[in-house]
C-alpha cells in the first residue's frame, strides 16, 4: 500500500507541475497578445499623427483645420474602443482558458481521489468497513461541494462578463454620443 501511495505522489506532483507549467504558458500567451495589440496600436498611432501634421503644416485654412481635428477626435474615439475592446477579448479569452483548466484539474483530481479511496477499500482489511465508508462519504462531499463550487463560479463569472460587455457597449454609446456633440460644435464654430 506504501508503494500506491508513493506512486500517487509522485503521479501528484508530476500534474501539479504540468497544469502550473500550462497556466504559466498561457499567461505568457495573454501577456504576448497584449503586448502586440500595444506595438500595432503605438504604430498606428504615430503614423496617424504624422499624417496629420503633414495635412496641417499643408493648410491655412482655419476651417479645414477644425475639420480635420473634429474628424481626428471622432476616429480617435474609435480606435480607443476598438483597443479597449482588443483588451476586454484577449483577457475574456486568457481567463476561460485558465478557468477551463483549472476545472478540468479538479476533475482529474476528484477522479484520482475516487480512485484512491476505491483502491482502499479493495485493500482494507476485514473490520475496517466503517472507516473506508466514511472515507467514501467524505470524497463524495468533498466531490459533490467542488462541483458546486464550480458551477457558481461560472455562474458568477458568466455575469460579469454580461455586466462589463453592458457596461463597454454604454461608455461607448456614451463616448461617441460625446465625441459627435463635440464635432458639431466645432463646426458651427467654425462656421460663423
Amino acid at each position: 500500500m506504501s508503494s500506491l501511495s508513493g506512486d500517487q505522489a509522485v503521479a501528484s506532483q508530476r500534474a501539479s507541475f504540468e497544469t502550473l507549467s500550462d497556466m504559466w504558458t498561457k499567461a505568457f500567451s495573454c501577456i504576448e497578445k497584449l503586448t502586440e495589440l500595444n506595438l500595432r496600436a503605438t504604430q498606428s498611432t504615430l503614423a496617424e499623427n504624422q499624417a496629420i501634421a503633414r495635412v496641417a503644416l499643408s493648410t491655412s485654412d482655419t476651417q479645414e483645420l477644425f475639420a480635420l481635428q473634429s474628424k481626428r477626435a471622432q476616429a480617435a474615439m474609435e480606435e480607443v474602443q476598438s483597443y479597449w475592446r482588443h483588451v476586454y477579448n484577449i483577457m475574456s479569452s486568457a481567463q476561460a482558458e485558465l478557468a477551463a483548466s483549472v476545472e478540468s484539474q479538479f476533475k482529474q483530481r476528484q477522479h484520482d481521489a475516487q480512485v484512491f479511496v476505491e483502491t482502499v477499500a479493495k485493500n482494507a482489511p476485514a473490520g475496517t468497513e466503517a472507516a473506508v465508508n466514511a472515507l467514501q462519504s467524505v470524497v463524495t462531499a468533498a466531490n459533490e461541494a467542488t462541483n458546486a463550487t464550480i458551477e457558481a463560479s461560472k455562474r458568477a463569472a458568466e455575469q460579469a462578463q454580461e455586466i462589463a460587455e453592458n457596461n463597454v457597449a454604454a461608455a461607448a454609446s456614451a463616448s461617441n454620443g460625446v465625441t459627435k456633440q463635440a464635432a458639431d460644435q466645432a463646426r458651427t464654430a467654425t462656421k460663423r
